[in-house]
């Protein structure tokens, strides 16, 4: 293989390397987001009175 080659196939999988910590950073950013909002929003919800008792909720088990 010449120089050429080496290099394009380097930069190739430096491009599918970088697009992956791309997602990996998203994921890891929205995860952060998503525990950011459930600790804000936790005293929140807390104060809030519960809309449904637990008599108001009606399960359906079969068994079979």
């Amino acid at each position: 293989m010449t120089i050429e080659v080496d290099l394009r196939e380097i930069k190739n999988l430096l491009s599918e390397l970088n697009k992956k910590i791309d997602v990996l950073i998203e994921e890891k950013e929205t995860l952060a987001l998503m525990a950011l909002a459930e600790k804000s929003l936790k005293d929140f919800l807390e104060k809030e009175p519960d809309i449904y008792t637990v008599k108001d909720i009606k399960t359906k088990v079969s068994f079979s």
